[in-house]
């Protein structure tokens, strides 16, 4: 049988993500409404500086993002790296005026949906994008 873990840490702040089964259930859910089956998914929640540092030394982005997902998926299994900002979600939260609990898992599961192989460059892809979080995120009340 094929490894599938999810995993949560924290670095460079202090977080505590709740009811980390139910986040850990819904994201297999999306992932398998994809089509894929979820194979080790590491997320990792860390501050400003920190995230900024990995935008800077793996994809020479010199500039504050809410997250950073690196994509090791294979065929239908999904797996990956997922750098969350808190600082971030904090502040997309009172910009976008959500309730921060909902902005993170809006930043979950775009990550998720990163590794689906959904796109966000184009206005088109974004689009599409903020579509499958919303759906996503209907799935999880």
């Amino acid at each position: 049988m094929s490894s599938s873990a999810i995993t949560f840490r924290v670095e460079s702040l202090d977080f505590t993500l709740e009811k980390e089964n139910k986040v850990k259930n819904w994201i297999r859910k999306i992932a398998k409404q994809e089509g894929k089956k979820t194979g080790t998914i590491s997320y990792v929640f860390c501050s400003d500086d920190y995230l900024l540092a990995i935008n800077k030394q793996f994809l020479n982005h010199d500039f504050y993002t809410d997250i950073i997902t690196f994509d090791y998926s294979e065929k239908l299994k999904i797996e990956g790296e997922l750098f969350i900002s808190i600082d971030r979600v904090k502040d997309n939260a009172k910009t976008f005026k959500q309730p921060f609990e909902k902005e993170l898992m809006r930043t979950i599961i775009h990550g998720v949906l990163h590794l689906c192989g959904y796109k966000d460059k184009s206005p088109a892809d974004e689009k599409k994008m903020r579509l499958k979080e919303n759906e996503a995120l209907k799935l999880l009340d």
